[in-house]
C-alpha cells in the first residue's frame, strides 16, 4: 500500500510537551487533506470535523441574543471557534488568549487552513497567555461571551494538575468577567456531572448541548458536549 501523503508542518517542544502540526491525506478519502495537532504524541484536534467548535460559538450567540457582542476565547487551536464568532454580524470584537505561543506562530506563518481569513480579520485580537489566570484574577473589563476550548474535558485536562477553574470557586471568579446576561461556554469531549453541578451552583441558568456527528475516520458516531452558564 502506498504510504499516505504526510507532511510535518511544525514540531517543537512546549511547556505541555512535544507539539506537532501535521498535514496528511486521508486513506479513507483519497484526495482529502486534513491538518491535525498532537500534544505529547496524543491526538488533540483536526480540521476534518469542526462541527462542535463552530457550534459552541453559534450557540453562545443564540443564547445571549444581543448585538455588538464583546467576546473572549480561551484557546486558539486551529482557529475555528474564533472564526465562527468573527463571521457573525452580532459580534463586535473577538479576543483570543492562547497558552502556547507556538500555536500563534503557526497562524503568522500561514500553516493552518484559516490563516488568510484570520490574518485579515479586523476585529480579532490575539494574546499569548493563560486564560485561566485571566479569569481567576480581578476583572479589568467585561465580556458578553466567554468561550473556553482548552482541555479535553473538565476531568481530562492538558496540565498535570486539576484546574480550579472547573470548580464552583473558579466559576464564581470567571463569572465576574461577564457583563449582565453574559454567557460562559465550555467545550468538552465528554459529559461531566461534577462540572454541571458546579455550573448550577454558580449561574442563574445553564444549558448542556450534545453535538453528535459521524466520524468516518473511525466509522462511528462521536458526541462532544457544550456547557453554557448564563449570568
Amino acid at each position: 500500500m502506498t504510504p499516505p501523503n504526510l507532511e510535518i508542518l511544525a514540531y517543537e517542544d512546549s511547556s505541555l510537551g512535544p507539539l506537532c502540526l501535521r498535514r496528511r491525506e486521508l486513506l479513507s478519502e483519497p484526495g482529502t487533506m486534513v491538518t491535525e495537532v498532537t500534544l505529547n504524541h496524543e491526538f488533540l484536534m483536526s480540521s476534518y470535523n469542526t462541527d462542535s467548535e463552530r457550534a459552541i460559538s453559534n450557540q453562545s450567540i443564540e443564547i445571549h441574543g444581543g448585538s455588538q457582542l464583546k467576546t473572549l476565547v480561551g484557546g486558539f487551536g486551529l482557529g475555528y471557534t474564533a472564526w465562527e464568532l468573527l463571521r457573525h454580524a452580532n459580534v463586535a470584537t473577538v479576543e483570543v488568549i492562547e497558552y502556547l505561543p507556538q500555536v500563534l506562530d503557526w497562524l503568522q506563518a500561514e500553516l493552518i487552513p484559516l490563516a488568510p481569513e484570520l490574518k485579515n480579520a479586523e476585529h480579532l485580537q490575539l494574546t499569548s497567555g493563560d486564560i485561566y489566570q485571566r479569569l481567576l484574577s480581578e476583572p479589568v473589563e467585561k465580556y458578553d461571551l466567554i468561550v473556553i476550548d482548552v482541555d479535553h474535558s473538565p476531568s481530562d485536562q492538558l496540565g498535570e494538575e486539576e484546574h480550579e477553574f472547573y470548580t464552583t470557586k473558579g466559576l464564581t471568579a470567571a463569572k465576574q468577567h461577564l457583563s449582565n446576561s453574559g454567557v460562559l461556554a465550555v467545550w468538552s469531549y465528554a459529559e461531566s456531572s461534577e462540572f454541571s453541578k458546579a455550573l448550577e451552583k454558580t449561574f442563574e441558568t445553564i444549558h448542556l448541548q450534545p453535538i453528535t456527528t459521524f466520524n468516518s475516520l473511525v466509522n462511528q458516531e462521536q458526541t462532544d458536549w457544550l456547557f453554557f452558564g448564563v449570568k
